[in-house]
């Protein structure tokens, strides 16, 4: 085990829940979040001393690059003053459809120097993906680069296009050419300050009754954000960090980009998709000690053989994974094979990290459960009746609005919450709480479908297989997966004149991967010839779960 792993005393569970305070926590920020603070200040401003390192890069190509917190100080005054001359005022949405680059940091940074609200849009987003996103947000500016400019071209009423074009590149006319204009820019911009209540990001989560909710994410939530690198992460001044998550989604944008940042520590992005050799070379390359991603991708690593991790046995300190339970076997595995503890945490894009078996605390873990609730929130299991439930009873895990300060989440954006009750976040989660206050994910309360650490909305899906012109109805429904926990599985009614085979199915699919994303295509499709739906008229998925159609 590597013996960095003492170089910083664990703290007592118990105490850090009862003495957590929220005026301490704003006091570790340099602005005031009552009078005015401005998130790039946080990130980068602060730390722009000599050549103090902010962000490692691996290319497509293999390439190393670094910036340094000056680097990124004058580029994101570039962007921000760019900004400014496009028109865009503090309080504005700016989109970003960039892959793991240092111009996407640059951008995010950009954005909120200008007091602007960035907008993050997944790389594998289709058209219709980016359409609902961009309808909802009422974006001003679209950033992109010329590998993802196309997909704009089918976003009806999308937003003026901003790209990152190479040095030698010609634009169309259609878009800016950011780099040239970026070069004519003062390198010179004083953060717009902002109110603790001003938003810094707009998200969006995935729904079943709908198109993806879009989700205010206030500066206040750097509060939470910075709690779960120190409590959550542990993440120490010697700590070479890599999260692998895309901060095209919350885990990814949180605490890939923010958190780290946040605390004047160097990130990491890797802009290749994840393999498991690509991984090994770059934790050994840059001897990565502090490590974040997804269960499917630790499932991957497992598959490869222990003789291949043998190499990185006691390199990493910290292993966290986040997206959906951590199978116990995964944990044995990465303690037997690597020597390093592997704790699963819990969290959501409306709330950030809530429960986890965090690293620096020391609290008892037990395999399979998501730990316990994060210092500066209250969390209680509600049996259906409203009550809480006894210990390990399954009931909905919920947030207690009043005594959790760390909570940013106020509801979606011009739409009324039903997750808001009774003084709690309800999180849609069925959990279970044992006498020591352990909790323990048993699954989702409604039919979102988690792929791979992907929270996959079944509307987006379903409407999306509606545009096929073979296609008639679509019910969408998570299926049970050893690797990927759940994957997409479309029953479909067709068309007249149409008939199931293979070669639709396979039609369909790559028709979902491109009109929507490649992770939410349905990987099973069931041709029948109607849907089980209540006298109102709703899918019963719950019957399809079972395995249970009109046909059957």
């Amino acid at each position: 085990m590597s013996d960095r792993s003492d170089a910083t005393p664990r703290r007592s569970y118990s105490e850090a829940r009862r003495d957590f305070d929220l005026n301490r926590a704003k006091s570790e920020f340099v602005g005031s979040f009552s009078d005015g603070v401005n998130a790039c200040a946080e990130c980068c401003d602060r730390y722009a001393t000599g050549d103090r390192k902010a962000l490692d890069w691996i290319a497509l190509d293999g390439r190393h690059e670094t910036r340094s917190f000056a680097q990124l100080k004058q580029d994101t005054a570039r962007f921000a003053n760019f900004l400014v001359e496009q028109g865009i005022r503090p309080g504005d949405v700016v989109a970003g459809l960039l892959p793991r680059t240092p111009d996407l940091v640059v951008t995010i940074l950009g954005t909120l120097r200008a007091g602007a609200v960035y907008q993050p849009l997944f790389t594998a987003f289709g058209p219709k993906a980016i359409q609902d996103r961009l309808a909802m947000s009422g974006a001003r500016l679209v950033v992109t680069d010329r590998a993802n400019l196309g997909k704009l071209n089918d976003v009806a009423s999308c937003p003026p296009v901003a790209v990152y074009a190479e040095t030698d590149a010609q634009t169309d006319g259609t878009e800016v050419d950011l780099r040239r204009a970026l070069a004519a820019q003062s390198d010179r911009f004083e953060p717009v300050l902002r109110h603790g209540d001003d938003l810094m990001f707009m998200m969006a989560t995935s729904g079943t009754t709908g198109p993806a909710k879009g989700v205010p994410v206030p500066l206040s939530a750097m509060i939470a954000i910075r709690a779960y690198m120190v409590d959550g992460i542990d993440l120490r001044p010697d700590d070479v960090f890599w999260n692998i998550a895309d901060p095209g989604w919350a885990y990814g944008l949180y605490y890939a980009v923010l958190g780290p940042l946040l605390l004047g520590h160097q990130t990491t992005l890797v802009e290749a998709g994840f393999t498991v050799d690509a991984t090994f070379d770059v934790i050994s390359r840059l001897g990565v000690s502090n490590f974040a991603g997804a269960p499917t991708a630790y499932r991957l690593i497992i598959a490869s053989g222990a003789e291949r991790a043998e190499n990185l046995r006691g390199s990493l300190r910290c292993v966290s994974s986040a997206g959906e339970p951590l199978n116990p076997e995964v944990i044995r595995w990465f303690d037997d094979v690597l020597d390093v503890s592997i704790k699963d945490h819990y969290g959501q894009t409306e709330t950030g990290m809530l429960v986890n078996n965090h690293h620096r605390l020391d609290h008892p873990v037990r395999p399979g459960s998501a730990g316990y609730e994060m210092p500066g929130y209250r969390v209680e299991v509600l049996a259906e009746d409203g009550s809480v439930a006894a210990p390990d009873e399954p009931g909905q895990l919920a947030v207690d609005i009043e005594k959790s300060p760390l909570l940013w989440f106020k509801g979606y954006l011009d739409q009324p919450s039903k997750s808001i009750e009774g003084g709690f976040y309800l999180t849609g989660d069925t959990v279970e709480r044992d006498a020591q206050g352990c909790i323990s994910f048993v699954g989702r309360s409604d039919d979102v479908i988690t792929s791979s650490g992907y929270r996959i909305g079944p509307f987006d899906v379903e409407s999306a297989l509606i545009e096929h012109p073979a296609v008639t109805e679509a019910a969408v429904i998570g299926v049970p997966d050893k690797e990927r926990t759940e994957v997409v599985k479309a029953v479909i009614v067709l068309a007249a004149g149409h008939e199931p085979g293979e070669s639709l199915s396979a039609e369909l699919q790559d028709y979902v991967k491109t009109r929507l994303s490649a992770h939410a295509y349905p990987r099973l499709i069931e041709f029948v010839s109607d849907l089980p739906k209540t006298p109102s008229g709703k899918i019963q998925r719950f019957l399809l779960r079972k395995g249970l159609t009109p046909d059957s």
